[in-house]
């Protein structure tokens, strides 16, 4: 990465994080049309929401600065994601990804690029949302039929709500007919096994390698 494009990438990160909408949006105008890999401006709006969340958690931010920065990284992603999309969409389905932001939790940036990034490489995603109960998985998983369930969270009371929507799928027997996968500032290999999920990731790009890993073994038979 060239110095110039790693200045321009830490003034945006910098904007972003003093709630400077205008000119966030306008450092993101100037880079996707400089063609930059729009998965650099995805990997800034990542640090970006652990940064927020990290502040709220710790007093730093209150509920209207929440608000603010969500709005902001909202209006980066949707200037984003059609790039993303032209870099190259799969015309064939690969799977089905359910996925949602656990009870709780109302943060949806992460889970959007998932999506978008999921999306891209043929997944045919069901998107439930923020803030959803265990409840609400259950009765989707059974409607939908996904091969691989997503439950995202950036904030630290998001583990025991992934914990609790997992119990939910083993105690209705869903639990062997999908893979589970976490992800969100706050997980790591502890948080999964705590969970009791087959995967963890902080990072979009590598959580649908591994959902691309999934189904090429099942397509294996492996």
């Amino acid at each position: 990465m060239s110095s110039s494009l790693e200045v321009e990438l830490e003034r945006l990160l910098k904007s972003i994080l003093d709630l400077n909408e205008e000119k966030a949006l306008e450092i993101t105008e100037n880079l996707l049309t400089s063609n930059v890999d729009p998965l650099k401006i995805l990997e800034v709006i990542k640090k970006a929401a652990e940064e927020i969340g990290g502040r709220f958690e710790r007093g730093e931010y209150f509920v209207a600065d929440l608000v603010m920065a969500g709005e902001i990284l909202k209006g980066i992603s949707e200037k984003v994601m059609p790039k993303l999309r032209e870099v190259g969409r799969s015309r064939e389905t690969v799977g089905k990804l359910l996925i949602g932001t656990v009870e709780g939790d109302i943060h949806d940036i992460g889970k959007n690029i998932v999506v978008t990034m999921a999306e891209a490489v043929g997944f045919e995603v069901v998107d439930l949302g923020v803030d959803v109960p265990p409840k609400k998985f259950v009765e989707a998983i059974k409607q939908h039929n996904p091969n691989i369930v997503g439950l995202s969270g950036l904030l630290t009371l998001a583990i025991d709500s992934m914990k609790k929507t997992v119990d939910a799928i083993r105690e209705t027997g869903l639990r062997e007919k999908v893979k589970i996968i976490i992800g969100g500032g706050r997980v790591d290999q502890y948080a999964c096994e705590y969970v009791g999920a087959d995967a963890w990731t902080n990072d979009a790009a590598t959580g649908v390698r591994i959902m691309l890993k999934w189904v090429r073994e099942k397509e294996g038979g492996g």
